[in-house]
């Protein structure tokens, strides 16, 4: 039993999964950090409150606290963006890079000219609709 266990531990996927759990972590920590410290003073400096926990308004003696909705709300679009403007798009742009560097593989399967469904380059005839096709030179 602790044998199977140990297989299952230590098979790619579940400690995959766990190095992706800490990373995650760990950026997460990150993105809080630079909205907490960067963002968050930097909206306080155009709009001159940094926190809207107290708003709230009151009808038929309730009241109704839409200052931690807001606040939430806010922390949501700044993380959102802090992700999109410094993870999303400069990932993008490398990706972009590295497909531009790599040269073009060749494609092994053309189409048949009867059905157009995919055969082999090398075939004499098309698995789906039996014709003769030509064998590309």
């Amino acid at each position: 039993m602790l044998a199977g266990f140990g297989k299952f531990i230590m098979r790619g996927n579940v400690v995959d999964l766990a190095v992706a759990v800490v990373v995650g972590a760990s950026f997460g920590a990150v993105v809080n950090a630079l909205v907490k410290d960067i963002l968050t003073p930097f909206i306080t400096a155009l709009v001159g409150k940094p926190d809207f926990s107290q708003l709230s308004f009151t009808v038929n003696h309730s009241t109704f606290h839409y200052g931690e909705l807001l606040n939430a709300v806010v922390s949501f679009l700044l993380i959102s963006a802090a992700i999109y403007f410094f993870v999303v798009i400069p990932m993008n742009r490398i990706l972009e890079h590295l497909r531009a560097i790599q040269p073009p593989v060749e494609s092994v399967m053309r189409e048949c000219p009867e059905c157009l469904s995919e055969i082999p380059k090398a075939a004499k005839r098309c698995k789906a609709c039996t014709a003769v096709v030509a064998p590309l030179a």
